[in-house]
């Protein structure tokens, strides 16, 4: 069994992003593997446990840094990885996916392909349906369980409310897991030592020769505006809403 999983080098949610042009951020804090990409992680590092063979193969787009996020997963028990290198900070979803695409293609056929159901920084949630349109493969996101029986995976997934639908999807598919399926692992100094002898095979996205056809562009970023401090109104009810009233008109400036 063949499994890919897409792991996307992300600053930590911790980390203070600091806008340095209208299109970019300071690369000087700290980053780490895309969270939701994790759980796809230890989903495939268990399915090849249990059965006893099988090859995991990490895929990244990012650039000569995001090295350390695959090292990151090698550790927990990835086989080997292959990086997409391009020094673009902010990549659409669009060209993501034929990244990955073409660098599947030129690597094996995939049994199956796990990733996260989004990326915690631009949040997009497009890549794997991108991705399963590019490959011609079925495509499920937001899952919590995962089992397989021969070439058919079975899957869970929360639809709101606590409600959960169940799936059965013919392998090869992609498979967006979320918050819930597992716990990842948190590898051992051993574990992490060995992961630096694992093969990254560099392939620079110059040479994939995609067309950026990209459907939007972006103008530039703005940082949140800081909340200001809660207030509690007292008085009666009318001079509650009063004041109510002269805030969102006079500070707020919304009504």
């Amino acid at each position: 069994m063949r499994i890919y999983v897409c792991v996307k080098h992300v600053p930590d949610t911790a980390a203070n992003i600091k806008i340095v042009s209208d299109t970019g951020y300071d690369k000087e804090v700290k980053y780490v593997p895309n969270p939701y990409d994790e759980y796809g992680v230890e989903e495939a590092i268990t399915l090849v446990e249990k059965a006893g063979q099988g090859e995991i193969i990490a895929l990244c787009v990012g650039n000569e840094s995001s090295a350390n996020s695959l090292k990151s997963v090698m550790a927990m028990g990835v086989h080997r990885s292959i990086l997409v290198k391009t020094d673009e900070q902010l990549l659409d979803s669009a060209r993501i996916a034929k990244a990955l695409a073409k660098a599947i293609a030129q690597d094996e056929a995939p049994d199956l392909i796990f990733m996260g159901k989004q990326s915690v920084d631009s949040e997009g949630m497009q890549t794997p349906y991108r991705l399963g349109a590019e490959l011609g493969l079925p495509v499920v996101t937001g899952v919590v369980d995962f089992s397989m029986e021969g070439s058919i995976a079975k899957v869970q997934r929360e639809i709101g409310g606590g409600a959960r639908e169940t799936s059965t999807i013919k392998t090869p598919c992609i498979i967006g897991a979320t918050k819930g399926l597992n716990e990842p692992r948190f590898p051992k100094l051993p574990a992490i030592l060995k992961a630096k002898k694992k093969e990254i095979k560099v392939i620079d996205m110059s040479t994939l020769e995609i067309a950026d056809d990209s459907q939007y562009r972006l103008k530039n970023l703005e940082p949140v505006e800081e909340r200001s401090n809660a207030r509690i109104l007292e008085g009666s009810t009318q001079e509650i809403v009063d004041s109510l009233v002269k805030i969102l008109r006079e500070e707020e400036k919304v009504i």
